[in-house]
């Protein structure tokens, strides 16, 4: 069996769902899973709904803007009185229902969050039932079992194998048709496997089924050496080993969700990443093979924050200090994405998120002088050559340095690109 997993912006209007059924109709036939992010951008709406919400209690316009938005793609897809009009209805007053909940911020997030794959799923399941393909809907947090660390769920891989096997009788004559980035704690409580997280839905299934490959269709021709809205004429990579791609998404490479990689190198199952829009074209493929020489591959990671922690007293900072940085990283499941020391201080660069900076530098304040400065972009170039190298180190408005190797990360001002 084969996974395929489409995203947000090959959802976005009635044509792109169109080619999405077309493609499955001829690159896809049972048995297949489907995996389906949120139409266009309704995760983003949907934080800005659930923030609204958070700080005046009201619902905010936002979320009639989202509403009517699913109900014009649906007025162009479907005839009135199909039965996709009622489901979605009830699937947006439930989304409202969940607002009411009195949760943490990050649970909160979470139940309401989830609603924009519900949506898009059962849409693109009532199509397909329309063009007469054998789909059947499944909720995707009946199967993807985790723990309770809402907004970044931890996978119970051993429980989620138990769940996942009964797909598999299912999966002999039906395309099933389920959500990615979504599953469920112990609590019932739904969670969500970090943004963008459909990639490791997609993944997380196919190693569990022993699916014969995953194909991704995205925007893109492929996997490609830089951001082609950031840097002219990337090159599409023809195909690339699992751990060249597996360091890509660290360093921040959007075209593959970071955890996607390492359920499918550990079962051998190939990672084909493929144009929606030309699905002639041959696409990439990550396996495991070997490739002598890559050209440099160029990560613009954006929305960084760079920490730095001075010792108060003028002692040299020591690994005690450090060890007592990482616990509080730690306890706030807080990633570093760049880290430096000097003598006195011990500097850092994360992914901005306020609420989690905020408690950071509250904790690192008991112990140190902290400084911060965020809006900042990471910008990391791996393998590397000659002119990358002098290109990206003497830009303006470099913060913070590092070169390795292979790799060289500069954190540059993002309004100095």
């Amino acid at each position: 069996m084969r996974v395929f997993k489409f995203g947000g912006a090959s959802l976005k209007d009635p044509r792109s769902i169109r080619n999405m059924i077309d493609i499955v109709r001829k690159h896809g036939q049972p048995p297949l899973l489907i995996v389906v992010s949120a139409m266009g951008k309704s995760t983003n709406t949907l934080e800005q709904v659930f923030d609204y919400h958070r700080k005046t209690g009201m619902v905010g316009p936002a979320f009639d803007e989202l509403r009517e938005y699913h109900l014009r793609l649906m007025r162009e897809l479907f005839e009135p009185g199909n039965s996709v009009f009622v489901a979605v209805d009830v699937l947006f007053e439930r989304a409202l229902h969940s607002l009411q909940d009195p949760h943490p911020y990050d649970t909160g997030y979470d139940q309401i969050i989830a609603y924009g794959e519900l949506i898009s799923s059962t849409i693109v399941h009532h199509l397909a039932l329309q063009e007469g393909l054998p789909a059947i809907w499944m909720d995707a947090r009946n199967f993807i079992s985790t723990d309770e660390t809402f907004r970044e769920g931890k996978v119970d891989w051993d429980l989620t194998q138990k769940k996942v096997s009964a797909l598999k009788p299912v999966l002999a004559d039906k395309i099933v048709i389920t959500q990615g980035f979504i599953g469920k704690a112990p609590s019932g409580l739904t969670t969500t496997l970090g943004r963008e997280g459909s990639d490791f839905s997609a993944a997380i299934f196919a190693s569990l089924l022993g699916a014969r490959s995953v194909t991704i269709w995205k925007d893109v021709p492929g996997v490609m050496s830089a951001d082609p809205k950031r840097l002219p004429d990337p090159v599409v990579f023809s195909e690339l080993p699992y751990q060249e791609a597996a360091e890509m998404t660290y360093y921040g490479a959007s075209v593959i969700h970071p955890k996607t990689i390492k359920p499918l190198a550990n079962a051998k199952i190939p990672l084909y990443v493929k144009s929606f829009d030309d699905p002639s074209l041959p696409g990439t493929v990550i396996h495991e093979c070997r490739i002598p020489r890559l050209p440099p591959l160029v990560v613009f990671k954006d929305n960084q924050c760079l920490i730095s922690c001075r010792v108060t007293d003028y002692t040299f900072i020591s690994e005690q200090q450090i060890s007592m940085i990482f616990h509080h990283l730690s306890s706030l499941d807080i990633r570093i994405n760049v880290m430096q020391n000097s003598a006195i201080s011990f500097s850092f660069c994360i992914d901005f998120r306020e609420s989690r900076v905020t408690a950071l530098i509250r904790e690192l304040q008991k112990n140190f002088e902290v400084y911060y400065n965020a809006g900042l972009t990471l910008i990391t170039v791996k393998n590397y050559d000659a002119e990358s190298f002098e290109k990206y180190r003497k830009m303006d408005g470099v913060l913070l340095e590092q070169v390795s190797r292979s790799t060289l990360q500069v954190l540059v001002r993002s309004n100095r690109r």
